[in-house]
């Protein structure tokens, strides 16, 4: 039997780092050839239940190869800057901003208690903002930032 076809599972990672991303986790494996070349796995593991309840996980692994990862990284931004600019149209549903609507109406206990102490020192500082402030004068700040603004570079 031949060790051809699992040399690459049997190398040791030199580095690896997880993304936790919902349901999803991905794993970033960098890791070398026998010809002492780099390369590295990104791997999306997807957590699911049967009918008992019992968790699997589902896997796909893609390797790049080093001569790939400037032409990878190129396509990546490209496809992420359109998505950015899609997004702007409105025509396409904004999960990260329904999540973050969601967890503020669906605050839990430990947020509503920070909430609390941040809204009394909020309310203070709106004061001591509107005291030094001319009468007729608005806070351009405060109303140039809304909690429905998505910066996309943030993401």
């Amino acid at each position: 039997m031949s060790d051809y076809g699992n040399d690459n599972r049997d190398k040791e990672e030199l580095y690896s780092v997880r993304v936790r991303a919902g349901k999803r986790t991905y794993f970033f494996d960098v890791k070398e050839t026998r010809g002492k070349d780099l390369y590295m796995t990104i791997t999306e593991s997807k957590r699911n239940f049967d009918n008992s309840g019992n968790p699997s996980y589902s896997k796909h692994k893609l390797f790049l190869y080093r001569e790939d990862f400037e032409k990878f990284e190129d396509g990546f931004i490209d496809a992420t800057d359109k998505i950015k600019e899609l997004m702007t149209s409105g025509k396409f549903r904004d999960p990260i901003a329904e999540r973050k609507a969601h967890d503020e109406a669906n605050p839990t206990p430990e947020e509503e208690k920070s909430e609390v102490s941040t809204e009394a020192s909020t309310v203070e500082d709106h004061n001591s903002n509107n005291e030094a402030s001319p009468e007729g004068e608005s806070n351009s700040e405060n109303e140039a930032s809304s909690e429905d603004d998505v910066n996309f570079d943030d993401l």
